[in-house]
């Protein structure tokens, strides 16, 4: 994720593999930090459109549409422990996901984006959007070892993530004028 211009929000968001014109724990995860390291910001601007952001002291929230989202797909599983026993992505597709109901307000959830140059990933937030829209109602899902994303439809066909964020880790980068 870059943050190429802080007072219009514009962004840009890379996989190992592709950019990416939506992507929602990059725009979550940037609106959280931009809050509390730099300044806050009502709305980022990544290629896909304007996605309003908001903080509420550790959580963090952005609004993105299911078309902005890449394309993928979902299958629904008997029980958390038949995701959590998957050994790879359902029918060896490259872009889906796969979830199971904990109970009547929380899903478990992995996500296989192969596509995007990603074996697994730990959170997702376009592939939460996609499921908020499939599932057309209020949900939390618990991904990878310790994300729980929060998600909402806001009535007009967008979807509210977010959740708690926790900065884990500062890397120094050298600048390309060689400092860091």
């Amino acid at each position: 994720m870059f943050v190429d211009d802080l007072a219009s929000g514009a962004v840009q968001i890379f996989t190992p593999a592709v950019e990416m014109p939506f992507a929602g724990h990059p725009l979550v995860g940037t609106a959280w930090l931009l809050d509390t390291q730099r300044e806050a910001v009502s709305e980022l601007n990544p290629p896909a459109g304007p996605v309003p952001a908001r903080v509420e002291g550790d959580r963090a929230y952005v609004v993105g549409r299911p078309e902005w989202a890449p394309e993928f797909e979902w299958a629904e599983l008997g029980s958390a422990a038949e995701v959590d026993a998957l050994n790879g992505p359902p029918g060896d597709h490259d872009l889906i996901g796969a979830y199971a109901w904990l109970d009547e307000k929380t899903v478990r959830s992995r996500v296989f984006p192969r596509r995007l140059g990603i074996a697994e990933d730990e959170a997702t937030g376009a592939a939460a959007v996609r499921l908020g829209s499939i599932l057309d109602r209020a949900f939390t899902i618990r991904q990878g070892r310790g994300s729980e994303i929060q998600v909402r439809p806001t009535g007009d066909g967008a979807i509210e993530i977010g959740g708690r964020v926790v900065l884990d880790e500062v890397r120094p980068y050298p600048s390309p004028g060689g400092t860091a």
